[in-house]
């Protein structure tokens, strides 16, 4: 069924507090509207790895880190299509997302940068599979890949948890384009 916002062309209203942008498969969604509305739900900030050839390891920032179920302990996150990364997760049998904490920031841009070695400087251990479990995270999700799905101009990996850890570490959080630590008193 679509989605009755869909039947409408494109429109922008102001009211006291907001835009409203609508769309049609004619006038499809402007793309920076888009990101900019999205950016409103702030979302953690995780670091996902896995071992590529050579059990060289590989990992980048994401922020398309959810639940999926308990029973079985499903997570997803996913990944762009043209990213370098790609064939290496979809080789991996496993992945481990890891949850950044307030102080990691650096980090996090690290991962999110073209540096050639981004492990260089970072501790870390092996995990289910060998895949780099970060040090000194929020927490921790080691996972056996489950399903793949497409999801547009991503792929959606599914990952069941095998093993996970958390700590009292403050969560490192990214909306409305800024990185913040998870806000005192909520939690």
């Amino acid at each position: 069924m679509m989605c009755p916002m869909l039947m409408f062309s494109v429109a922008a209203s102001k009211t006291p507090e907001m835009t409203v942008l609508t769309a049609s498969e004619t006038h499809p969604v402007d793309p920076a509207s888009f990101r900019r509305a999205l950016s409103c739900f702030p979302t953690g900030v995780a670091i996902v790895t896995t071992l590529g050839p050579g059990e060289r390891p590989i990992g980048l920032t994401i922020s398309s880190f959810n639940s999926v179920s308990m029973e079985p302990p499903l997570i997803l996150w996913s990944l762009a299509r043209k990213a370098l990364s790609l064939s290496a997760f979809r080789a991996h049998p496993a992945f481990a997302v890891n949850v950044l904490a307030a102080d990691q920031e650096e980090l996090c841009r690290v991962f999110a940068s073209p540096v050639e070695d981004r492990f260089a400087k970072v501790d870390w251990t092996p995990g289910i599979e060998g895949v780099p479990v970060l040090a000194g995270t929020a927490a921790s999700f080691e996972c056996r890949k489950w399903r793949t799905y497409d999801g547009g101009d991503h792929e959606i990996f599914i990952g069941e948890v095998i093993r996970h850890s958390d700590s009292e570490r403050t969560p490192l959080v990214f909306g409305k384009g800024r990185m913040e630590p998870f806000p005192v008193g909520i939690g």
